[in-house]
């Protein structure tokens, strides 16, 4: 059984369509996960269906999604700060640091974050391989195990298939309980399904799949 679980994401929702069924699996357990937040998602395109958010609305209402999605999964939440979109101009090594002195802190057995280069959005991308670095400038005996997610559309044929793959079954229902959380990014990506009358286990199969990790290799 993992001590505790650290999972590195840049953005809310993230955790949500990434790896909530694994979180919760991880909970039903009894171990602990804290979720290091990068930012806000302040830049996001979507506001709502219908629009219930501005620009300068929409960080408070994504920070009061991300805390209710937390509460959903019964996790800790720690929010880093950091400008949505911009994680790629950030100094790696300095980010790495900040992600460190979490990693010190809590020393977890297990990280979760994004696999570098293969995760689509440059702040996926920025995040991952700063949680890397961080996990590297530990002592060697005291780091944990990552795991990395991949979905860019090469990940398969470029990095073979994933070496973990976490059965989510008994948790579909958590998954989108907590994707629901995030109402502003699951209006849109779900189209406004009801979940009261909607299939939730037809809907995670189709459209989220497996949560699969590859496991870092230093």
């Amino acid at each position: 059984m993992e001590k505790h679980v650290v999972v590195i994401y840049p953005h809310p929702d993230d955790e949500a369509f990434g790896a909530s069924g694994t979180i919760a699996k991880f909970r039903s357990e009894g171990v602990p996960v804290t979720y290091l937040c990068g930012t806000l998602g302040e830049m996001g395109r979507n506001m709502g269906n219908p629009t219930f958010a501005n620009r300068e609305t929409l960080p408070e209402f994504r920070k009061k999604e991300l805390i209710n999605a937390c509460n959903v999964l019964d996790i800790e939440l720690e929010m880093l700060g950091y400008r949505d979109k911009t994680l790629e101009f950030e100094s790696k090594a300095e980010v790495a640091e900040h992600l460190k002195g979490f990693l010190d802190e809590i020393k977890p057995s297990l990280v979760i974050t994004h696999y570098p280069g293969y995760a689509v959005h440059p702040d996926h991308n920025a995040l991952g391989a700063a949680a890397i670095e961080a996990v590297k400038r530990m002592g060697e005996a005291d780091r944990p195990t990552i795991w990395a997610q991949a979905f860019s559309r090469t990940h398969l044929e470029e990095l073979g298939e994933p070496d973990v793959a976490v059965d989510i079954s008994p948790f579909f229902k958590k998954k989108m309980e907590t994707i629901l959380a995030h109402q502003s990014q699951a209006s849109g990506i779900l189209g406004g399904m009801d979940p009261a009358t909607a299939d939730l286990e037809a809907i995670a199969k189709e459209r989220l799949g497996a949560e699969r990790f590859y496991t870092w290799k230093f």
